[in-house]
């Protein structure tokens, strides 16, 4: 079978996103399998070399590309002539005319990105807040939640199957949107390969080149309202005040209009010596943060699923996390949950670590068993099942001669 599979803009600057669909990508080159596949997207040259070589398809859709989709689309909208032929198939999106062209016979979405196609394909969801959580302004500002709505309600409903994370996840994708439960598979996140790959020792030399002292709480997330900074600057005061405990903290992460607020409530905390903002760092960087932390603390109000914490199961970090739904599915017995809302706990989550030695060592141990038990390969070879198992389905039509063409 010939598959399409389909990525969002893969930017190291896109944090978890990034790392996701480079791991799976990576993986789907090492793995043999008797399907084709044909990569839709931008990717990094050194990547593009290894696709060739591995004599895997890859067709660039540069920005050009989305322009004349957008296009299209505005011209199909200000025109009921063409709103009539789109509707009996004349007038094609592009990305439908490109898999024509090849013959894909189906499409995997690797991530939540989509656009519409006439063909089976595999939809992977990584949450519905929008629906869960909608007074966040990164789901609803702007037309945000009518955009987000509109596309998992398409993309969810006519997927040959969906792939969610977590149980969380699947009784969400059931409950709002009613698909029938055997269509979801559940494939947790992996653990990111750069992170069980790493090299050994402690990686000193970067709390030298970002200028930052030993035994922070580091907190990687780009500066989203629902990443919840608030909740740890809040517990790093109250630790101060309280107990007379005094932790540096470690941001990484772009600003994605949030960090004038935050640094706001750091000034009114008086917490400026205390914390340090790095902005984006390079992957090989983290490696050494992850190692040289206290613990990292994610404080996130969305689920089901996370990555840093498992970035920081495989690099002997032990993780403080918010108990979201889907989090103890997740992450097990191997982290220390918390309620985002309460800075209280979240205080004496920390200091509990800090107190005992041993219980710290305990949480990474459990986390470095927890991050080798599933890799990007594992997540790959799943997908090849559901292509496998759906293959006896498609020989019933002509996949090369699209449907009903000449009648």
């Amino acid at each position: 079978m010939k598959v399409g599979i389909f990525l969002s803009n893969i930017n190291p600057h896109g944090g978890g996103g990034f790392t996701f669909q480079d791991d799976i990508i990576a993986s789907l080159l090492k793995l043999e399998s008797k399907h084709t596949f044909a990569i839709f997207g931008q990717q990094s040259g050194d990547r593009n070399k290894e696709i060739s070589n591995k004599k895997i398809q890859f067709i660039p859709l540069d920005d050009s590309f989305f322009k004349q989709a957008r296009l299209n689309l505005k011209r199909i909208i200000s025109s009921l002539p063409l709103i009539r032929r789109f509707l009996r198939g004349k007038n094609k999106s592009p990305f439908q005319q490109v898999i024509e062209e090849l013959g894909i016979e189906m499409v995997w979405f690797l991530t939540p990105d989509y656009t519409k196609v006439d063909i089976p394909y595999i939809y992977t969801v990584w949450d519905l807040q929008h629906r869960l959580q909608p007074w966040f302004p990164e789901v609803s500002k702007k037309g945000r939640w009518k955009v987000r709505e509109r596309m998992f309600s398409d993309a969810i409903q006519r997927a040959s199957a969906v792939i969610i994370g977590a149980e969380a996840g699947k009784t969400e994708i059931v409950h709002f949107y009613g698909v029938l439960p055997e269509r979801i598979r559940l494939l947790p996140h992996p653990t990111p390969s750069f992170a069980l790959n790493a090299s050994k020792g402690n990686h000193k030399e970067v709390l030298i080149k970002y200028k930052i002292p030993e035994g922070y709480l580091f907190y990687p997330a780009q500066f989203w309202p629902h990443k919840n900074h608030v909740g740890l600057l809040l517990a790093v005061h109250l630790l101060r005040e309280k107990y007379d405990l005094v932790l540096p903290v470690v941001f990484v992460g772009s600003d994605k209009g949030n960090v004038h607020y935050i640094r706001k409530l750091i000034g009114d905390l008086d917490l400026t010596t205390q914390v340090y903002f790095l902005g984006f760092v390079p992957q090989e960087d983290l490696i050494g943060l992850y190692r040289n932390a206290f613990a990292l603390t994610y404080l996130t109000f969305f689920g089901p699923e996370n990555v840093p914490p498992l970035e920081a199961f495989a690099l002997g970090c032990p993780v403080i996390a918010s108990d979201v739904s889907g989090a103890q599915e997740q992450l097990g017995k191997a982290v220390l949950l918390v309620d985002p809302k309460d800075e209280d706990q979240i205080a004496l989550a920390i200091k509990s670590l800090y107190d005992d030695s041993a219980l710290r060592q305990r949480f990474i141990q459990h986390g470095l068993d927890r991050a080798a038990s599933w890799t990007g390969e594992d997540f790959v070879k799943s997908v090849f099942k559901i292509i496998d198992d759906f293959e006896p389905i498609l020989r019933c039509w002509d996949n090369v001669k699209p449907y009903g063409a000449g009648v």
